[in-house]
């Protein structure tokens, strides 16, 4: 059997040796990582596995393989710069991974990585080297079965010894570093320090957990982590010094050369910008297919930036207008059948693209203007770096990421203070209100500590507290904790805000967009009365609710009632069924791009996001949300049901975007009405929520909005049951209101109202006439203040009764009828004083500039301002010194005026 070659061979090699190794092999998960709030993206293949390193999940299989898509581009990690310039450095890659939770260790990892190097990859082993921590003697006996002493080297724990963080679980790693160079050259110096051993699999051995006094204890069930890149695996393979030569990226590059129709020689001159294009559009795409969205913070910030910084490099090499869909065609031909959501949602990715490059397009040209300019003032100080304040105005204003600065910056030789930058943005944040926190907080630590030792004491089982939100609203258990602020109490009374841990709750716990629940605990002992003002799950296992105890007291171990404000609970029931109502019908009517994009169900309303590129008009709302009701009328049984991940898939079930999802999973299905004769379900989605039993529960379903949220993404708001009845009644009441103030029966109110804007605009263009006769009236007077200054003819005049639009009409008869080589005119509306100057083109090339001159005189009036040579216009706050403004503008003149 010969040695698999492309990148799918690879990638189809490794989970099928491990499968046949008893292993799972397991969908990757998602990029953006909503489970861990310390990471924006999953970055390594343990992330979905690391709840049950820990013990806190259990999964019915101790052998897991899987390829999962990563990003490394925070932190540590980020490394922007090299990508590009670097041969192997990306922001997104691939790892295959197999894992071991409790069941084979270091012996048969080490067994299974060498036996698929040598006999799957056929690899050479004079070239392999392994590197073990210091005194790690176990893994150093296992790898001389292979290797002979001298290639199995010892190393610290910067390079052999991995930590999850600085307390948990951790342990000894071994490296497997495969040789590039000629191998007489070989030598055990060069590993860990020369680029020709490339590092190519990672085994790490979770053998320890380190506690907070720095102390490591053997874990009970060691277990194993491994993690392998695909891409310098598939350089190795192919044979080639560059992981942007191999197939996972050529097709990427001989794209980009055939849209911009260079030469071979070219493409290589270029090789940095073209690399960037091919990782950033690689990165871009899989992280829009898997849900994320360009914007301002975490992960929108990281997808706004790559594809500017694409754009940018892109621009530098040709391209106009945007390219980065083509890309995104590309890589859901050569990857779409191991990643299906690039094709599946293929329209959505390019649209988000090609929106996100014509917004930076837009403002591009002026953003590294203004970026040249500053670089060449700062040279002419003698100053070497831009301040972060500064970088993070270019950000805020002209859309310019630090990264983009950084990068031009660094090409005319000039740093950016980072810092100084995120200190910016961290202020701005605070001054908009966003990154804020409630008043209650607790540090995580705390939780951790919590869960960690009512699990060592046996008060909560290893899988953590009992949730079931499904059997009823109302339950019988056990307070097992209490905490209020970051300290454990035994009691509570009546006043005292805490958290509330009990045995088994029935509680939802806010997911999948729902809403928590509210409620009460009650307590018979001393007539205890806590009102659940949310509930929260900050660990995995761990449920709290949040709130205030009305009365009595409560205290750890007391037996007490939770009782769900189950009336709230069944609106929320009915807008979360709606949202999968209104989730059908709109790719039933706009098309099968249409997906789920985020959504929030509360008892009082849903919203509900969606992937479309344009708004919906009265006419798609009013046909959208008849049908609805209709749906709802043929109350349709709503049906939950639990499969097997891949076969709801297989049937047609609905996934959200960048959700993960279990083995098994629980579907939502709604049945079609009777006269459906397909057998299909109405709808069929992967759901944790609570639902409706019947359609006909929802009672009715209006829309109250519909807008733009984001590049290629609409949403919905809407009511439903009471919320739809108050609805309607208010808009009834605001609609017979309006007919008695227009003397006018209801059904003639649209008649009578489009009379008497008839009357309006009619008004108006009176009303415009006459001030047309005014303002031209005021040129004679304006003609008889001409004044000559150093030859140029100059009228500076206040215009009565004008606006902004009514100086510029004034500037213009000006202009055009010769009375003035250059003008500056002022008015005072609304209390604020205005200002419009113009200069005859002949006089700009002698150094007049309108834009110049009307700056200058608004800061006088405490303004500022603007525009072209010929024409430019500002705003002030002191009227009263209007007059000194004016008196100024001769000065102006003749200082700016150069010689005929």
């Amino acid at each position: 059997m010969t040695a698999p070659r492309t990148s799918a061979e690879i990638r189809r090699a490794f989970l099928e040796f491990f499968e046949e190794n008893r292993h799972r092999v397991v969908p990757s998960s998602p990029l953006p990582n909503h489970e861990n709030p310390t990471l924006l993206f999953t970055n390594a293949g343990m992330n979905q596995f690391a709840d049950v390193f820990l013990g806190k999940e259990k999964r019915d299989y101790s052998r897991a393989a899987s390829s999962q898509k990563c990003m490394r581009i925070q932190g540590k990690q980020n490394d922007l710069e090299n990508v590009g310039p670097s041969p192997r450095h990306q922001t997104f890659f691939e790892m295959l991974g197999n894992f071991s939770f409790g069941d084979y260790f270091k012996e048969q990892a080490i067994d299974y990585a060498w036996t698929f190097l040598t006999s799957v990859l056929k690899l050479d082993p004079a070239r392999l080297w392994a590197t073990i921590y210091l005194d790690d003697d176990e893994a150093d006996q296992y790898w001389r079965k292979y290797l002979p002493a001298e290639r199995v080297l010892r190393f610290g724990k910067e390079e052999n010894f991995w930590e999850m963080g600085e307390t948990g679980p951790c342990g000894p790693c071994s490296e497997v570093h495969y040789y590039l160079g000629p191998l007489e050259e070989q030598a055990a110096d060069g590993v860990n320090r020369d680029d020709d051993y490339l590092e190519l699999w990672n085994l790490v051995f979770m053998q320890f957990e380190r506690d907070e006094d720095g102390t490591l204890h053997p874990l009970p069930r060691p277990s194993i982590d491994t993690g392998m890149g695909l891409e310098r695996m598939t350089m190795v393979m192919q044979g080639h010094e560059s992981n942007y030569e191999t197939d996972l990226f050529k097709p990427l590059l001989d794209r980009v050369q055939v849209l911009l129709g260079h030469t071979d020689e070219e493409a290589r001159a270029n090789y940095v910008a073209y690399r960037v294009i091919a990782d950033h559009g690689r990165a871009a795409t899989f992280l829009i297919g898997d849900g994320a969205l360009p914007g301002n913070v975490g992960e929108g910030y990281v997808v706004r930036m790559i594809i500017r910084r694409a754009a940018r490099f892109g621009r530098k090499i040709g391209f106009h207008e945007p390219f980065l869909a083509e890309i995104a065609d590309v890589l859901a031909d050569t990857m779409g059948d191991v990643y299906p959501e690039l094709r599946r949602h293929l329209a959505h990715i390019k649209l988000v693209l090609s929106r996100e490059e014509e917004r930076f397009n837009r403002t591009l040209d002026a953003a590294l203007a203004r970026l040249e300019d500053l670089l060449d003032g700062l040279g002419r100080r003698g100053l070497s770096s831009i301040d972060g304040e500064t970088a993070f105005t270019l950000y805020a204003t002209y859309g310019l990421p630090l990264e983009i600065t950084r990068d031009v910056a660094q090409e005319r030789g000039f740093q950016v203070d980072e810092a100084g930058f995120e200190a910016a943005r961290e202020a701005h944040a605070r001054a908009s209100g966003d990154g804020g926190f409630g008043q209650y907080r607790v540090d995580a630590d705390v939780y951790g500590r919590l869960l960690d030792g009512l699990v060592r004491q046996g008060r909560l089982p290893a899988s953590g507290v009992d949730h079931d939100p499904y059997s009823g609203a109302s339950m019988e258990s056990e307070i097992l904790a209490i905490l209020s602020g970051n300290e454990p109490r035994e009691r509570l009374v009546a006043g005292d805000v805490a958290e509330v841990v009990t045995l088994a709750t029935p509680f939802y716990v806010e997911a999948g967009g729902e809403v928590s629940d509210t409620g009460f605990i009650h307590g018979e002992a001393a007539d205890g009365r806590f009102r659940v003002e949310d509930v929260r799950r900050p660990a995995p296992g761990l449920i709290v609710h949040v709130g205030r105890l009305d009365s009595g007291a409560l205290s750890v171990g007391e037996t007490v009632r939770l009782q769900v404000d189950d009336e709230r609970r069944s609106a929320i029931r009915r807008n979360h069924t709606a949202t999968h109502i209104l989730h059908r019908e709109l790719r039933h009517r706009l098309g099968a791009h249409v997906t789920q994009a985020g959504s929030l169900v509360a008892p009082d309303r849903l919203r509900f996001d969606f992937t479309h590129s344009g708004p919906l008009d009265d006419d798609e709302l009013r046909g959208l949300e008849r049908q609805i009701n209709r749906t709802i009328l043929h109350d349709l049984s709503v049906e939950v049901r639990h499969m097997k991940q891949q076969e709801a898939i297989a049937a047609g079930a609905m996934a959200l975007f960048g959700e993960k999802y279990g083995d098994i999973v629980r579907t939502i299905q709604i049945q079609p009405p009777a006269s459906a004769n397909n057998g299909e379900p109405y709808s069929f989605e992967l759901c944790g929520g609570l639902h409706v039993a019947h359609t006909g529960e929802i009672g009715s379903f209006h829309v109250t909005s519909e807008e733009a949220v984001a590049a290629g993404v609409r949403r919905i708001e809407a009511v439903t049951g009471l919320g739809a009845q108050s609805y309607v009644q208010e808009r009834l009441g605001s609609l017979q209101a309006v007919a008695r103030r227009l003397n006018a029966p209801v059904q003639d109110v649209e008649e009578r109202l489009e009379g008497i804007l008839d009357e309006k605009r009619a008004l108006e263009k009176e009303l415009d006439g006459i001030r047309l006769r005014l303002l031209q009236a005021q040129l004679t007077g304006l003609a008889s203040q001409v004044t000559d200054v150093a030859g140029v003819r100059l009228i500076t005049a206040v215009v009565h009764d004008a606006d902004i639009d009514g100086l510029r009409q004034v500037a213009d008869w000006v202009r055009d009828r010769d009375l003035a080589d250059v003008a500056l005119l002022a008015t005072v509306y609304d209390g604020r004083p205005l200002m419009v100057a113009m200069v005859q083109r002949p006089l700009v090339a002698r150094g007049l500039h309108a834009g110049h001159i009307v700056r200058e005189a608004a800061a006088l009036v405490g303004g500022g301002g603007g525009g072209r040579p010929e024409m430019a216009q500002a705003g002030g706050k002191d009227a009263s010194q209007l007059a000194l403004a004016l008196a100024a503008v001769p000065g102006l003149v003749r200082t700016s005026l150069r010689p005929a």
